[in-house]
């Protein structure tokens, strides 16, 4: 499962680039907001995924 978590992170770190990227262009205030919050949400499910991964291997 650490596997698709990882896969899930990348996922939502490129959503939120995009976002981002729209956002800062001027397409709309809110793409910040929801950027900032989908970058979040990639690093902390990166960070769980590279525990999981780290743990998994030392058992």
């Amino acid at each position: 499962m650490g596997g698709n978590l990882i896969y899930y992170a990348i996922v939502f770190l490129i959503i939120a680039i995009v976002a981002a990227a729209l956002g800062f262009g001027g397409v709309a205030g809110t793409a910040i907001s929801g950027a900032h919050l989908l970058l979040m949400v990639a690093v902390v499910f990166i960070v769980v995924g590279l525990l999981a991964s780290v743990l998994r291997r030392r058992v």
